[in-house]
C-alpha cells in the first residue's frame, strides 16, 4: 500500500523547512558568489523564491 498524496506533500514541507533553515544559517557567513549560489539553490527549490531571496537579501539587482 502506497503513501497517499497529502503524506507525501507534508515530507516535502518538511525536507524543504528543513532545507531553507539550512540555507538561511549559510547566507548570514556568506560572501558574494556564495549568496549568488544559495538564491540560484532557492529557486529550485521553492515557488515564490524572489520574494524570500529579496527579504534576506541575496541578489541586488
Amino acid at each position: 500500500m502506497g503513501a497517499s498524496e497529502r503524506t507525501k506533500e507534508i515530507k516535502r514541507r518538511r525536507h524543504r523547512r528543513k532545507k531553507m533553515a539550512k540555507l538561511a544559517e549559510r547566507s548570514k557567513k556568506a560572501t558574494v558568489s556564495e549568496k549568488s549560489v544559495i538564491a540560484h539553490k532557492i529557486r529550485g527549490l521553492t515557488p515564490g523564491a524572489e520574494e524570500i531571496i529579496a527579504a534576506w537579501g541575496l541578489e541586488s539587482r
